[in-house]
């Protein structure tokens, strides 16, 4: 089977055109269609049909799309597997969205200037399902918390940074008693599906808070944006983001800490794209010692 033939059908159903996906590719629609048609004879089946001026996949092609994916993503790694001088292939990198919106974009633009023949596949989830992604071989790293439990013996773990909780208030309360504002002022809840939520309403419970909650959402960067507009406090992991810059907040420390987020990067030992992993590791490392941290002002 001609893996150019799959690309042209996973272009087909992705984009619903054979026009676009030739277009994608520089070749002629007809050489798409063309390729296509001979994949379903190879296959036994059809696996796109027309519908009005768009292209479907039928129920086989779905069935397809759903092993294609991975499949082509197997064969961009080959030249990882033959190539001692050059460390080229795809990583399927999962990310947590602190770490989208902190340490992954700079991480991220070393890689690229030290290692431009790899490309990055980019799975945004939850700790959890991250962990999940690298345990079934759907991943090969994340940059996420460490869970609330031992790691199998298979993965490995290093550490990139520690987040404590803060009490995040508006600029004009910085000389406030973080106490009384989680006592006293609206709270903006960081979702207790999450870590850090998890680590914020215990500390909460520990201090008998019985907040007044007027939101409760997955995003700091959110959650930063709505105190700067003076909605409220919260009670967050103490995150390194440019992006809050500008905002008018300032965050408090508390005076009896709870344990802190631990947020780094996670792996499978033994895995076939373990140098990527490691090209991968040596500018997260590279960032740790050439930066000093930035906290949310």
């Amino acid at each position: 089977m001609e893996t150019t033939f799959l690309k042209s059908f996973v272009l087909v159903a992705e984009t619903g055109s054979m026009a676009e996906a030739a277009r994608r590719q520089a070749i002629t629609p007809a050489a798409v269609a063309q390729q296509v048609r001979t994949l379903e004879r190879e296959l036994g089946a059809t696996l796109v049909a027309r519908s009005g001026r768009s292209v479907r996949p039928t129920p086989a092609g779905h069935r397809l799309l759903e092993r294609a994916g991975p499949l082509l993503s197997e064969i961009a790694t080959l030249p990882t597997l033959v190539r001692e001088d050059v460390v080229a292939g795809v990583l399927r990198l999962g990310a947590i969205n602190t770490a989208l919106h902190t340490l992954l974009p700079e991480i991220l633009g070393r890689l690229s200037k030290t290692c431009p023949e790899v490309m990055v596949f980019i799975q945004s989830g939850v700790s959890q399902q991250l962990i999940e992604a690298i345990e079934h071989d759907r991943i090969d790293a994340a940059i996420c918390l460490h869970p609330d439990y031992a790691l199998p013996k298979a993965m490995s773990w290093e550490q990139l940074r520690e987040e404590p909780l803060v009490v995040l208030a508006p600029a004009r309360l910085q000389e406030a008693d973080p106490l009384v504002l989680l006592r006293t002022q609206p709270l903006l809840r960081y979702d207790r599906a999450l870590g850090g939520g998890k680590q914020a309403d215990l500390y909460l419970r520990r201090h008998g808070i019985v907040p007044q909650e007027r939101f409760e959402l997955s995003s700091l960067l959110a959650i930063a944006m709505m105190v700067s507009e003076g909605l409220g406090v919260s009670l967050v992991p103490d995150i390194a983001s440019p992006l809050t810059a500008g905002l008018q907040i300032t965050r408090i420390a508390l005076a009896d800490l709870a344990e802190p987020r631990r947020f780094g990067v996670l792996w499978k030992r033994g895995s076939s794209r373990s140098r990527l992993v490691d090209a991968l590791l040596a500018q997260a490392r590279q960032g740790i010692m050439g930066r000093s941290v930035v906290q949310i002002p």
